[in-house]
């Protein structure tokens, strides 16, 4: 698996909502790239020495691009930075890091991919895999809703919900799986620790395996600093204690592995 730094090229990028953007990149990593893992992207500002860590969401491995789709964030310039580039601009990359979900041994079932939020871009790249197998039960905040076509366009099938009930489910990603009485062999899961807590608890009563991926901030992105480490039932054989570092053990845990 490549972990090379290296300088990719801004293929295209355009801006999906207000603050939420997406950008192709041209770039080895796309070579070794699974569903899941994500890149470490560095600012022009060397007075920012540490990337901005970004779920990798679609993989075009014959023409070597990955898509990422970020949040312009109001707590750091790096993600405005990176959302004024433009075709042909380059970006120093470190990638694709972390762990991704274990999609191939899944092949042929049919899987439930669970997204929140800025978690909703990692599942995109899973629904390519599966095609019809997969259906997206999705939660947004209002009716600004994003890349609902782009899992359409994969085969998915769409179960949204939103916080102020305007469209889909009114309420969270639980209450539109329960609400749909959707079915499947494993959940795949990304977003905000409380929903990914009752995304756990949901999958244990239903007796579904569940992997999910952890939002943490990170600092170094490759397991040396153990600035994103969350609490798990094994002990880390790096750190001697009841702990796994989301950037490298992770991002990608089977469900009953951590606590959250």
């Amino acid at each position: 698996m490549s972990k090379e730094f290296e300088m990719a090229k801004v293929a295209s990028q355009e801006e999906l909502q207000p603050g939420i953007f997406s950008m192709w990149l041209s770039c080895e990593a796309a070579k070794s790239a699974v569903p899941g893992q994500f890149l470490n992207v560095y600012t022009k500002n060397k007075e920012k020495r540490l990337p901005r860590p970004i779920s990798i969401c679609e993989i075009d491995k014959e023409d070597g691009k990955l898509r990422l789709v970020y949040r312009v964030t109001k707590e750091g310039s790096g993600t405005e930075e990176f959302s004024s580039y433009k075709e042909g601009d380059e970006v120093r990359i470190l990638g694709p890091l972390g762990n991704g979900f274990p999609v191939e041994e899944f092949a042929g079932k049919n899987v439930i991919l669970m997204g929140g939020g800025i978690g909703i871009p990692p599942m995109l790249g899973i629904a390519s895999c599966f095609g019809e197998k997969a259906t997206a039960v999705l939660g947004y905040r209002d009716k600004n809703t994003f890349l609902t076509k782009d899992f359409e366009e994969k085969g998915a099938t769409l179960c949204l919900a939103s916080d102020d009930g305007s469209i889909g489910v009114h309420g969270n990603v639980i209450d539109a799986i329960k609400e749909n009485k959707v079915e499947g062999n494993v959940i795949f899961a990304c977003g905000p620790t409380p929903m990914l807590r009752g995304i756990k608890a949901y999958a244990k009563e239903a007796g579904i395996t569940c992997y999910i991926s952890l939002e943490e901030r990170m600092a170094c992105g490759i397991g040396a600093c153990l600035g994103c480490v969350c609490q798990s039932k094994d002990e880390d054989h790096h750190s001697k204690v009841h702990n796994k570092r989301v950037c490298k053990d992770g991002p990608v845990f089977l469900a009953e592995e951590v606590e959250l």
